[in-house]
């Protein structure tokens, strides 16, 4: 028995076994790091984890892993074939070739699917062809998840997930949209296109300019490119490549049936005729819309402020409304803005039960774009370092007291004697209000949205204030959200914001109500692709059930699907409810019961494992989890 290496990264080592005949069956890939960290371990397994349970037919296999002498290895099935990558090095297919391999890549994502496992990362690399019979292999399932409608992490776009140049425009975080398997029907769209032309839909020069281009730019259709291509095959891989993922195929299998259509047409006549597209296009998976209903002038007034502020200024703009109506997804409607005005967006969220730690919320967005800053390339690093260095002097030691983070970029500073708590509290407003002068740049505005303002403790209170009568800060928009049912005349926040308008600064105010009758009436058409007419008595049930409140509309909407009372009918490809079982529905009226209630829904082990996380907090790593579980990390997943 012979190892070849096949290849070989900073991440792992690929080779397969070969018997002395010649004969290899297993393909093996090793892990890279001599002492790899828990998360490293986690993200190699993965493949496995998703794949372990099924066998399939249009995707590599996974067959064991094991552990020898601290090397972590994953034994996979080998499968005969070349990458689209590479095979694209050699020559474009031809139209009936470049049809028989996408059905074959239709029915490999069909078969996923089904099995409720997203690819994320489907691209000319991963997709292996046997040239022989023209038959489709899936491979390298690293970063899939099961369909859990994870919504994307706004990291910095060049350590993002998957391959850029095919990630969907929900997968770059600036979307304000869930990642579910509809990301892979677009990255599917971008392989063809490439497949067709032998080009990819968008040229960018770094990682932020292929985000703008899948969030904003519309490619021109693969017939426009090369005129030679028929008509037909443009309209199809432009559906694939929508902007909202309720704009696309919905289905792979609705793909696959117009790609047949063509080609039965190529090899019936020779051509391919024009024809409907997504005819036969349909899915069973309840998924509800990702846009935003009833708030385009609340939107259009966000949208502004931040245009102000790229344009130099500093504001506050204030939305508040009561629990679920849907304000962190208001403000969230700004990140392809940002995205395109090349700003940073950072967050933080007060907590009920964190007000013992000052300035919480403040610090962990701001913690957000130093580990932004650290994934820069060296030219912008060396950017940032000079300003914080040029502002701070010998203060900056307050800033690495609570964003250790920075002395990476920094370097080590010279200890600063201790204060009493008034003075280190002036010392640590002015030193921060330096640091936010020197990172909030023209060229990189700063949209910070901090949320649930009704905790916040009274230094971050202070140090909001100080911030915003500072005449010398420019480029930055503060966005604060807060519980209007939880903040009367006589709180602290109120007594802030009553000081700041004492100054010129603008403080713009957004207040969020319920959904109007008629927008649940939108929202539940779309949701269940019917005319209007047809849910009106359902909208009037569930509007008298939830009054509109958008946190209790759709997780009332997805409790009715997981009771069977809302069921796709496959023989008439349609939904259908039943609104005398749903009547009967009790629907809770406040938000701590209806969460505590679905809590109740998972196992006993699952409740004790969220109660040790909530005592973290409400972010966490599985390594912290582990040990303070007595759990190993892998039977956490």
């Amino acid at each position: 028995m012979v190892d070849r290496l096949i290849h070989e990264s900073a991440k792992s080592k690929i080779y397969y076994h070969e018997n002395d005949n010649g004969e290899i069956h297993t393909l093996i890939k090793e892990l890279n790091y001599e002492f790899p960290s828990p998360k490293d371990i986690y993200h190699f397994y993965n493949e496995y984890d998703i794949l372990c349970k099924v066998k399939l037919n249009g995707s590599r296999n996974v067959l064991e892993k094991h552990r020898e002498k601290n090397r972590h290895l994953l034994y996979l099935e080998w499968v005969d074939g070349i990458s689209l990558k590479d095979s694209l090095i050699e020559a474009l297919p031809g139209l009936q070739q470049f049809l028989k391999i996408a059905i074959g890549l239709c029915n490999a994502i069909t078969e996923i699917h089904l099995q409720k496992i997203i690819h994320k990362d489907i691209n000319p690399g991963n997709v292996l062809l046997n040239t022989a019979n023209n038959k489709v292999t899936l491979i390298d399932f690293g970063i899939s998840s099961t369909f859990d409608l994870k919504q994307q992490y706004i990291a910095n776009p060049d350590i993002m997930e998957g391959t850029l140049a095919y990630n969907s425009p929900e997968q770059t975080g600036r979307m304000n949209r869930i990642v579910d398997y509809r990301t892979d029907l677009y990255s599917m769209g971008v392989t063809l296109f490439e497949l067709l032309t032998g080009s990819l839909p968008f040229e960018a020069k770094d990682a932020l300019e292929f985000i703008h281009a899948h969030i904003a730019q519309v490619p021109k259709a693969v017939n426009e490119v090369n005129s030679n291509i028929p008509v037909q095959l443009g309209k199809i891989i432009s559906k694939l490549l929508a902007k909202n993922a309720e704009d696309r195929y919905q289905s792979a299998f609705g793909v696959k049936a117009d790609l047949e259509k063509c080609l039965h047409d190529l090899n019936q006549t020779g051509t391919i005729s024009e024809f409907p597209v997504g005819a036969d296009d349909f899915t069973d998976k309840f998924l509800l819309p990702q846009k935003l209903y009833g708030r385009e002038k609340e939107r259009a007034a966000i949208i502004q402020a931040f245009n102000r502020c790229t344009a130099g200024a500093m504001e506050l703009l204030l939305v508040s409304g009561y629990s679920g109506t849907g304000k962190s997804a208001l403000v969230n409607e700004v990140h392809k803005q940002i995205t395109i005005d090349r700003g940073y967006f950072i967050s933080g969220k007060y907590d009920q039960f964190q007000r013992s730690e000052p300035y919480y919320a403040i610090i962990a967005a701001f913690k957000d774009l130093i580990n932004i800053f650290l994934t820069e390339n060296d030219e912008k690093l060396n950017y940032f370092r000079e300003k914080i260095k040029a502002a701070l002097g010998n203060e900056a030691q307050v800033m690495l007291d609570v964003i250790p983070a920075m002395e990476y970029i920094i370097g080590t500073q010279p200890k600063l004697a201790a204060l009493g708590g008034l003075e280190a509290q002036k010392r640590f407003t002015y030193v921060f209000r330096k640091f936010v002068k020197a990172v909030a740049h023209r060229n990189h505005p700063i949209v910070m949205f901090i949320d649930d303002l009704q905790w916040a403790d009274s230094a971050s209170l202070n140090l909001m204030e100080s911030l915003m009568q500072d005449m010398d800060i420019h480029h930055m928009l503060v966005i604060g959200a807060y519980r209007i049912n939880e903040v009367d005349p006589a709180h602290p926040l109120m007594h802030t914001l009553n000081a700041i308008s004492k100054t010129n600064l603008p403080i713009n105010k957004i207040q969020i109500n319920n959904l109007e009758k008629f927008h649940v009436n939108q929202l539940l058409a779309d949701a269940l692709s019917v005319d209007l007419q047809k849910v009106n008595d359902l909208t009037e049930l569930l509007y008298d059930k939830t009054q509109g409140n958008a946190f209790f509309l759709t997780h009332f909407l997805k409790s009715l699907h997981e009771k069977g009372f809302l069921e796709f009918n496959l023989e008439s490809k349609k939904w259908t409810w039943q609104i005398e079982q749903i009547r009967a529905t009790n629907m809770t009226d406040n938000v701590v019961t209806l969460m505590a209630d679905k809590i109740k829904t998972l196992s006993s082990n699952t409740q004790n494992l969220l109660t040790l996380a909530a005592c973290i907090g409400n972010q966490f790593e599985f390594a912290t989890l582990s040990v303070i579980s007595g759990m190993d990390i892998e039977n956490l997943k």
